[in-house]
């Protein structure tokens, strides 16, 4: 699980997983997000804050336009679109870095590969809009299938869950043409898993995801069940958000969506120096 793989991007873009973990930093061009909104809901004070996530050691930025906390209000599709595709265009032709689009719609998710996008990361997993699957196999886009329990009964166990819903999700991208060596699998911490126990069982059970057969990345940043283990408001979670990407780069992911991002690349660096050694040792046994 910590063997180099090289995730294919459009643009002419790729980036290798593995080995070292990669940061994403969170940029919500939103009013409401859960813990941000607000902040960065203008171009320029959008540019500043990926110039410092970047400048902390930020690999990829992934740009939204709507948010998902439980009992958002929603936006329309053209909302969306005129709140990331100036940012998107902005970054494109200022800051060399990987950019992410969070969006479920096929018609957004267009617009934002044009702009110059190279990950479309879906927290519905296809199966709202299974037409965004398309979109990534007719651009090339890298693609993140997010698992979600809202909507629909999920089964008892949570790794059962997990692995019927990605399953038709990779079913809906496989019918699509998307391309196996683009797609990354994301277990939607906090999404619609009720208690912290919920997640922190699919936490401790981590590992048997890589049943699916694809790259994991995470997004734990400022959830509630660390708030609910730490007793933190959500701007005060960065230290408890890094424990858990230690915890789970050890168990094999590649990717941590963060909103704090120097403590995490931080934490990570020193999980990495653990991997290393771990992987060296399993060689030398051989």
């Amino acid at each position: 699980m910590f063997d180099p793989f090289d995730w294919q991007l459009v643009h002419g873009r790729a980036m290798e997983l593995g080995p070292r973990a990669v940061v994403m930093g969170v940029l919500n061009v939103t009013p409401d997000s859960f813990s941000d909104g607000g902040r960065h809901d203008d171009t320029s004070a959008a540019l500043l804050h990926v110039e410092r996530m970047v400048g902390e050691g930020a690999s990829i930025i992934d740009i939204g336009g709507e948010s998902t906390r439980p009992g958002a209000a929603p936006v329309t599709a053209a909302q969306e679109q005129d709140r990331i595709l100036p940012v998107i265009e902005a970054l494109a032709g200022r800051i060399d870095v990987v950019l992410s689009v969070d969006t479920y719609r096929e018609e957004t998710a267009r617009l934002a590969i044009a702009a110059g996008a190279h990950i479309v990361n879906d927290v519905w997993g296809l199966q709202r809009e299974p037409g965004i699957a398309r979109v990534a196999a007719e651009t090339g886009a890298g693609l993140v299938i997010m698992h979600t329990g809202r909507e629909r009964q999920k089964q008892p166990d949570v790794i059962d869950d997990q692995l019927l819903f990605l399953s038709r999700s990779l079913e809906i991208a496989s019918e699509a043409g998307v391309e196996t060596a683009r797609i990354l699998l994301d277990p939607g911490f906090g999404f619609a898993k009720e208690t912290a126990d919920e997640n922190l069982d699919l936490m401790a059970r981590f590992a048997e995801l890589h049943a699916l057969g694809r790259p994991l990345l995470v997004g734990t940043s400022r959830k509630r069940f660390i708030g609910t283990v730490t007793g933190r408001d959500p701007a005060e979670r960065a230290a408890g958000t890094a424990a858990t990407s230690v915890i789970l780069r050890m168990m094999g992911a590649v990717i941590f969506r963060v909103h704090d991002v120097a403590i995490n690349v931080d934490a990570l660096r020193m999980a990495d120096a653990m991997v290393a050694r771990g992987v060296a040792a399993e060689k030398a046994s051989r």
